[in-house]
């Protein structure tokens, strides 16, 4: 849950009235600048909104309006379900504004900021705070600038071949469990709990501080997550991708991400697949495919053998 409270630390923001609805919950990631509604045009009053006052709204509100008009207005801006209004550029709060937040427990704030600086960083804060999220059992690190989610079994080797990931240069996001945002469509963004920042859990050896064995360079507070790496163990038998053109996909949240499937075999090097994987990944969105590359050639020479048979 987001409050008003939290707004004004993260701003650091003036309370200027209203300050028993500090705690008032911000539900709505969107952002209201009521000019039309100072005009006295309430029909598509979007109230259950942070609301923004700037030199267009305040001069509007003070030269043309009248008294009875004035607070009128400031009565109808404080709704119930409205979280706070913010006043830009320190401009000084109408009166009949500072009542109305009052009355109406409907926190004042004032800052020093520009309206459009203010309502551009306040819209970058509120998408990512009120982005729906979720918990995910896993390792996420960021290899070659991707960021890999490492997923399987308990036990079946994610945080050891993180760790070997670290030891080669790579950065550590957040192991065992991963908090997921999504912060807009297709763009999931992970970071670890504060409880575990910086740990890995390694079977044998306990608790172990990557930051502090491998230097800060090594860790990293959040990052998108790209690719899903799922680590199972080797089925006899079963069907594996051996071409790279089975792009299954890993649903998370409203968003979907690429999923590879690893098969776990003594004397496979997991950290160099994952590596190899990221790299192939970021071809690929450089419009380079491998696999696709492969298929068009053997495509290529099977009409020009009218088959495989001629060739062998």
């Amino acid at each position: 849950m987001l409050t008003v409270h939290e707004l004004v630390e993260q701003f650091t923001l003036k309370v200027v009235a209203g300050n028993d609805g500090l705690t008032n919950e911000i539900k709505n990631y969107d952002i209201s600048r009521p000019a039309l509604e100072i005009g006295g045009y309430f029909s598509h009053y979007s109230s259950d909104r942070v609301q923004i006052l700037g030199m267009t709204e305040i001069s509007f509100f003070e030269r043309m309006l009248t008294d009875k008009d004035r607070e009128d207005r400031s009565k109808r801006l404080c709704r119930k379900e409205t979280p706070c209004i913010v006043l830009a550029r320190q401009l000084p709060p109408p009166l009949e504004l500072i009542e109305a937040c009052n009355a109406s427990n409907t926190p004042l704030l004032v800052t020093d900021a520009n309206t459009t600086t203010f309502y551009s960083k306040l819209s970058n804060y509120l998408e990512k705070a009120l982005a729906p999220e979720t918990n995910m059992h896993g390792v996420l690190v960021d290899v070659y600038g991707i960021g890999v989610l490492i997923t399987g079994e308990s036990g079946i080797g994610k945080s050891e071949t993180a760790l070997e990931l670290v030891k080669n240069g790579h950065r550590l996001v957040a192991d065992d469990n991963v908090e997921i945002k999504e912060v807009s469509d297709n763009v999931l963004m992970g970071s670890a709990p504060k409880l575990i920042q910086n740990l890995l859990e390694i079977r044998g050896l306990g608790i172990i501080n990557v930051m502090t064995l491998f230097g800060a360079g090594c860790i990293l507070a959040e990052k998108r997550i790209m690719l899903n790496v799922n680590l199972e163990p080797w089925e006899k038998g079963k069907d594996y991708d051996r071409v790279g053109l089975d792009r299954k996909k890993l649903s998370i949240l409203n968003s979907e991400i690429e999923m590879r499937t690893i098969p776990i075999r003594p004397g496979r090097s997991l950290a160099g697949i994952i590596e190899v994987a990221a790299m192939n990944y970021r071809l690929r969105h450089m419009g380079y495919d491998a696999a696709a590359e492969f298929n068009d050639r053997l495509n290529k020479q099977i009409k020009l053998n009218g088959g495989l048979e001629n060739d062998l």
